[in-house]
């Protein structure tokens, strides 16, 4: 933040960030869904037996449930943070609406994929399943699979958090882009192992971040109010 500005003063320029982020975000999405690289990068870790990795424990036990794990304490830590701020800055409002929108991310990508007709790689004939490929943006067109795969449900479990940047944002930048930092760090690792499992591509991963971002770029401003004074944390430093 600049010094002596407020946070309600930096807040017109960080909405016309967060549009073009969006919208360059959606451009890149865009052009990653119309190249080869989704299947290109499938092909190079799974087989005509499947995927060698799908069982592993640091990919299915360490990254998959621990991660499902992780993504519960860190909701279960904000909702602790209402009552009991860990930072000092945000409003109780704030802290309640940083969780509503978490919660919203988190049930937003699991409504989608229940009405996806995309089935996961590990699902095609290729590799041993059922299905046969059809694009994502194929909408409604049965591939032969199971299908509610799309976009990435695990991946959510780390990119619900991005509610975090923009809550933080204007009363602890720094603090915001450690949070976001770690945020992705940590959606990229699930979506990694998810790829490599054959549970997912890698544009159901990169959806899932674009679609938890736009959430949140999107609500976060019709619940923000300028506050006249930081409300300090609760915990002792």
């Amino acid at each position: 933040m600049t010094p002596g500005a407020s946070p309600a003063s930096q807040r017109p320029s960080s909405h016309r960030t967060d549009a073009l982020v969006t919208g360059v975000g959606l451009l890149a999405l865009l052009a990653w869904d119309a190249s080869p690289l989704d299947l290109t990068l499938i092909h190079a870790v799974g087989s005509t037996t499947g995927f060698a990795l799908r069982d592993s424990w640091w990919t299915s036990g360490l990254l998959h449930s621990g991660g499902r794990l992780l993504g519960w304490l860190v909701l279960a830590a904000l909702v602790v943070n209402i009552w009991r701020p860990w930072w000092e800055g945000p409003s109780r409002r704030e802290r309640v609406t940083w969780v509503l929108i978490t919660l919203v991310c988190l049930l937003l990508v699991p409504a989608l994929k229940r009405i996806s007709a995309t089935s996961c790689p590990w699902d095609l004939q290729v590799f041993g399943g059922v299905a046969a490929y059809v694009s994502h943006w194929q909408f409604g067109v049965k591939d032969g699979g199971p299908g509610h795969c799309f976009p990435s449900g695990h991946a959510v479990a780390a990119f619900a958090f991005i509610s975090g940047w923009f809550a933080l944002r204007p009363h602890a930048p720094k603090t915001a882009r450690w949070w976001l930092a770690g945020v992705l760090v940590l959606g990229v690792l699930f979506g990694w192992a998810q790829m490599v499992r054959g549970a997912h591509y890698v544009s159901h991963t990169l959806w899932s971040a674009w679609i938890c971002w736009t959430a949140c770029a999107l609500l976060n401003p019709l619940f923000s109010r300028p506050q006249a004074a930081p409300v300090p944390a609760a915990w002792p430093r």
